[in-house]
């Protein structure tokens, strides 16, 4: 005898089944990119491609992904709470040098950029695969030492300008927290649009080897060096980018920089800050552009000078500082070989003056300077520097210098 309920269950269990089955899916590919992100070096597939293989049983690095997704999400969560609880990691203020040693040494584990992970242990590796694998026109390359959560839009900014300039370019993001599910989904834009780029995790050890930063390096993983006022990461991403150049070559960039133009056509150069305009003689370099081969002796003399001059307590003293005070020390000795910029390359408006570029101009005038400061960009500049620390609380306003640079220069263009 026909009944209709039996019918009617029949259709209920069979679209219960297809909708569980289609939940599962989406909540095993999801688990599937974010461990791929963390074990990425153990294939030579990229994620997007990961996605099509066999998701029930892969075993990579003797990680099975049938283990509870709940584990995978808690331990992105504890390591993204680990990242951004930054501000413990800078020592008190008005402590001595023993006392801060102390507070160092309690606070040794919180450190994590200290410590070599997996994909630490993988870093030479995985830089060699994604240039092998890649047809790169250049190598660029930049540090991020803050949590993935902060990783905004004027970040991205920076990475458009990059790609809008040099499309073939190869973009190494040297960062542990952007090596994760979250830093791969802040980068997949780029990546789905065909651009060549990804986060890696830094190995220190590796990067300083045979150099005098080597046992410096050492002696601070012990807890025997002062980290000093300024926050480590901050001094730590000074030495990373000098490393990476000599190691591999290429050009760095800080996150803050906005590339005009295509930097293919210099070498072994690095801009300078401000300058005497009378006797057109350098006052100060700055390190948030270098571009390098690889082995480069300048490179070398930064890195020891680094080591040998440490002070975590001086603004600037291991970073634009340092550069300046070498390169004023060679003077013209031989066997250097570099270019120094003049502050128009890089840096064609002060840290005290950048705000000027984010104002929407109010009369003719300014709508006048907008156009000429446009005008003057537009010859011998490669790229501004936007002094984020000064600049990030701003908005850009419409109709303004940046406003202009950022419609120009932009590829995704959700500032």
């Amino acid at each position: 005898m026909y009944n209709p309920l039996i019918k009617h269950a029949k259709i209920f269990s069979i679209f219960s089944l297809v909708t569980l089955s289609t939940i599962f899916f989406l909540i095993q590919g999801d688990h599937v990119i974010y461990h791929d992100s963390l074990i990425l070096h153990a294939t030579n597939k990229e994620p997007l491609v990961m996605l099509q293989a066999q998701r029930s049983t892969l075993t990579l690095d003797g990680y099975n992904y049938n283990k509870p997704l709940l584990r995978s999400m808690q331990k992105e969560k504890l390591e993204e709470i680990d990242y951004s609880n930054q501000k413990v990691l800078v020592a008190p203020l008005n402590l001595n040098i023993e006392q801060r040693i102390a507070w160092f040494k309690g606070n040794l584990q919180e450190f994590k950029i200290l410590k070599s992970n997996k994909l630490a242990k993988q870093f030479h590796a995985r830089i060699q695969r994604f240039h092998k694998n890649n047809s790169c026109e250049s190598q660029f390359f930049m540090t991020w030492i803050s949590p993935s959560s902060s990783f905004g839009s004027r970040e991205t900014l920076s990475i458009e300008s990059v790609f809008k300039v040099q499309p073939q370019a190869c973009l190494t993001i040297l960062s542990r927290t952007l090596d994760s599910i979250h830093g791969y989904k802040i980068l997949k834009p780029f990546i789905d649009k065909g651009f060549k780029v990804q986060a890696i995790t830094p190995n220190l050890s590796f990067l300083l080897k045979g150099t005098l930063a080597e046992t410096w390096f050492h002696e601070l993983r012990k807890g025997k060096k002062d980290p000093g006022e300024i926050p480590l990461f901050q001094n730590l991403s000074n030495l990373i980018r000098l490393a990476v150049l000599y190691k591999y070559g290429g050009v760095y960039i800080d996150i803050d920089i906005i590339l005009l133009k295509p930097l293919s056509g210099l070498r072994n150069s690095i801009g300078a800050q401000s300058m005497d305009f009378g006797t057109k003689h350098w006052t100060r370099l700055n390190n948030a552009v270098l571009i390098f081969d690889k082995n480069h002796p300048l490179l070398l003399r930064f890195i020891n000078e680094f080591a040998l001059t440490f002070d975590g307590n001086k603004w600037g003293h291991n970073g634009p500082y340092l550069v300046s005070r070498v390169v004023e020390r060679l003077a013209k000795r031989q066997g250097f070989n570099f270019t120094i910029l003049p502050p128009m390359a890089f840096y064609p408006v002060s840290w005290t003056k950048i705000g000027g570029f984010f104002r929407k101009p109010k009369t003719r005038s300014e709508e006048k300077w907008v156009e000429a400061k446009l005008r003057q960009l537009s010859g011998e500049t490669f790229g501004v520097h936007l002094w984020n620390k000064q600049s990030s609380g701003l908005v850009i306003e419409e109709g303004s210098v940046m406003a202009r640079l950022v419609s120009n220069h932009c590829i995704i263009c959700k500032l």
